[in-house]
């Protein structure tokens, strides 16, 4: 690259947002509905005990309470263990997509930084203190004409809308906490 300019390119973004990568989310998605089914009936029957103990807990002897704690906490690894294998597969999964889609994309970023004079592009995907880029303006940021440029090229079209996206139970240890209040006031 020649360029004085420098851009800003999210490049998660670009490969998810592309008709290809929409598609393919879509897939693994649908691939995952029945283990996403299955963890909710498994969260379902332990809200279930959770619940029977917080209700009955008391008038229970000691053994049926102990036996019933016991099942609760067997029961919440199980889930966790579960959810944590559902997410990892399912995130290595969409990696596999997210190299896939790169390896046509990367060249299409280096052919446009190169005819609209850039001399770097920075990848934006994540935030900073997770990247070393603390501000990429509107004005450097490449993602749409790149995404654009990709969906013309690749002649994938763009898939018929879902609405809202499935998303894996998060692993729970033990009951849930609740959330701190949110200040109002400025930190002092």
């Amino acid at each position: 690259m020649t360029g004085t300019k420098v851009g800003a390119i999210n490049i998660e973004g670009a490969i998810f947002g592309s008709n290809e990568g929409q598609k393919e989310v879509q897939t693994l998605q649908k691939k995952f509905e029945p283990k996403q089914s299955e963890l909710k009936q498994q969260n379902d029957e332990l809200e279930s005990l959770k619940k029977q103990l917080n209700t009955q807990g008391d008038k229970l002897n000691e053994d049926a309470a102990a036996s019933l704690k016991k099942q609760i906490e067997t029961r919440q690894k199980s889930f966790d263990r579960s959810v944590q294998d559902a997410q990892e597969e399912f995130g290595s999964q969409q990696q596999e997509i997210a190299g896939k889609i790169l390896q046509k994309m990367a060249p299409m970023i280096m052919k446009y930084a190169q005819q609209n004079g850039f001399g770097m592009i920075v990848d934006t995907s994540k935030p900073w203190p997770q990247s070393p880029i603390l501000v990429a303006g509107e004005g450097v940021d490449i993602t749409k004409a790149v995404v654009d440029l990709y969906n013309a090229q690749s002649g994938v079209a763009a898939p018929a809308s879902t609405g809202a996206k499935p998303v894996l139970p998060k692993p729970t240890s033990g009951a849930a906490k609740p959330a701190a209040p949110k200040s109002t006031e400025p930190a002092k």
